[in-house]
């Protein structure tokens, strides 16, 4: 008789919060227990408990960053855990979504798992529709839940009443209100009479350091003491907003009466709270400043037409742009008008500026009939430029013109110095280099730099390709890189280009506008002259 293969059990435990938690028996013992009956009543089915502890205390099921987790998902990963064993399925997870990420990652492993409380073969399509509807009602519970919570908290506030949180300095607690601490709270107006009189954080914030004045101490839970350290200006800002002082409570965008007494006077409060709006004015104006177009107004495309400042925003970045009026107005034919990083064009503007004021230096010296003391001026003046900020630079630059292969600027050199004399050309070679949607003016002849990630992509799919032929399987290498099959797939076709090509790559002499996307997302054929003509290599020049 053929002996029964051995299956690995795992026991996984979690409660969601850790009141009961440092009794001597409690509820990760008690689900332990549990288990470890149901492994044993299935020994002659070859099930074998492993010793080692994977439990969860005080954490709740909506989250997947749990330690005891991530460790038994680390062991089924290395092929350590054939078996889950777990209580109720709501105490993996409560998530449909991390549920589908746990089955996949499991049958991955050839690992699966069972629920002692509940019956289920999820190998049936009937076995995971019915684990599915338990899931979903254990989210639906899990979201009822908070939601009675968030309510619960909404109306309590509405009353006035303290809902938990950190104590704030100046209070300490009193059931669901809170009761002023006499020391704390002097510190508290004083910061408010500070930023009253001065109207400055960074001065109250040194006030304050030189007071010896330190933030409220707390103690946590796990014996950890926190706080007792100077105050930041973000902190004193904090306080200084906060409308618990003058007895109110607030919740999310709405403030109301407290049970608590209030330690600041409602006036002094309102004044301060003025001055912090008018300061945060002030700092907007000044970053918008910061971030104007120097060029704006100054610089046109080849026919004349004037290009317009533009920015778009992702997260706290903003990126600047100079853009053809055609394409703000989403007019003209397609292709028609350019859009450049504005950082690019007024570095590139500097760059050429910087150039003809050093290497031509004597022409513009030069003059028929000028003194000692106007050569004198004149190099006094360029040497100012030449250590200028970008900003002076840009500033004597009164028209640019972005042409095709060009790169036109007129300067207008300081007029104590150059008093009557015409206006300084400069026409600068030029070449706007692609990459995906980054664009970079190189000037001058200058040769690209090579592209690392192309290159370190070919020489990946090279790799493979070999690893491929010497008898290793697809998937094989796929885990090992720890990458999927298709992504290795996609890449692995580079491979296969022609010896021009990848010559190019390696040199850095590839068309610009060739990347690993532009690779990647073709279909390469299988002809080296095509993918030549495909890619842009029957071209004269390489450089662009």
């Amino acid at each position: 008789m053929p002996q029964k293969r051995t299956i690995r059990c795992a026991i996984y435990t979690r409660k969601s919060s850790d009141e009961g938690l440092d009794q001597e028996f409690n509820s990760l013992d008690a689900q332990r227990e549990a288990c470890e009956a149901y492994i044993a009543s299935q020994k002659h089915e070859g099930w074998k408990l492993l010793t080692q502890h994977y439990d969860d205390g005080g954490v709740s099921g909506a989250t997947m960053e749990r330690q005891g987790l991530q460790r038994l998902l680390g062991d089924i990963d290395a092929g350590k855990v054939d078996l889950v064993v777990v209580y109720k399925v709501d105490r993996l997870t409560r998530s449909l979504a991390d549920f589908a990420k746990l089955i996949e990652r499991l049958d991955a492993s050839g690992s699966s798992f069972v629920s002692v409380t509940q019956a289920f073969n999820t190998s049936t399509s009937m076995g995971r529709l019915t684990l599915n509807v338990l899931l979903s009602f254990a989210q639906f519970e899990w979201e009822v839940t908070a939601e009675r919570i968030r309510d619960k908290i909404a109306q309590s506030k509405a009353k006035g009443m303290w809902m938990g949180g950190n104590v704030p300095l100046g209070y300490d607690v009193d059931g669901r209100s809170l009761t002023p601490h006499a020391s704390e709270a002097k510190i508290v107006v004083r910061l408010f009479e500070l930023y009253d009189e001065l109207d400055c954080l960074r001065q109250v914030e040194q006030r304050a350091s030189k007071a010896g004045y330190r933030t409220k101490v707390r103690q946590m839970k796990n014996g950890r003491t926190t706080g007792g350290g100077p105050f930041s200006r973000g902190r004193i800002q904090h306080i200084l907003r906060n409308p618990l002082y003058v007895g109110k409570v607030r919740h999310k965008n709405v403030v109301y009466d407290g049970l608590h007494d209030p330690i600041i006077d409602h006036d002094l409060f309102e004044r301060v709270q003025a001055k912090l709006d008018a300061a945060s004015r002030r700092t907007a104006k000044v970053r918008t400043a910061k971030i104007s177009s120097p060029l704006a107004g100054r610089i046109f495309d080849e026919q004349g037409r004037r290009l317009t400042p533009s920015h778009t925003t992702r997260g706290p970045k903003r990126f600047r742009y100079y853009v053809s009026q055609s394409l703000v107005k989403k007019s003209g034919e397609a292709g028609d008008g350019i859009r450049l990083p504005a950082q690019t064009v007024e570095a590139a503007v500097t760059s050429a500026i910087q150039t003809r004021i050093t290497q031509d230096r004597a022409v513009l010296l030069s003059s028929a009939d000028q003194t000692i003391e106007e050569v004198e001026k004149r190099e006094q003046a360029l040497d100012r430029l030449a250590n200028a900020a970008p900003e002076k630079l840009l500033a004597v630059a009164t028209r640019v013109v972005v042409g095709p292969a060009h790169l036109g600027i007129r300067l207008r050199l300081p007029a104590d110095a150059w008093a009557g004399c015409a206006p300084v050309e400069i026409l600068e070679p030029f070449t706007i280099r692609r990459r995906g949607v980054e664009r970079k003016i190189v000037l001058g002849d200058a040769r690209p730099a090579p592209d690392e990630t192309l290159q370190r992509t070919l020489g990946r799919a090279l790799n493979w390709r070999d690893r491929i032929l010497a008898g290793e399987r697809m998937e094989a290498l796929a885990e090992d890189a720890g990458v999927s099959s298709r992504f290795l797939r996609d890449r692995l076709q580079l491979a296969f280009l022609s010896p021009v090509i990848m010559t190019a790559i390696l040199n850095g002499t590839q068309p610009v506008d060739l990347s690993t996307n532009t690779l990647v997302r073709s279909d390469i054929p299988l002809d080296w002259s095509e993918q030549e003509r495909m890619f842009g290599f029957d071209r004269p020049s390489l450089v662009r």
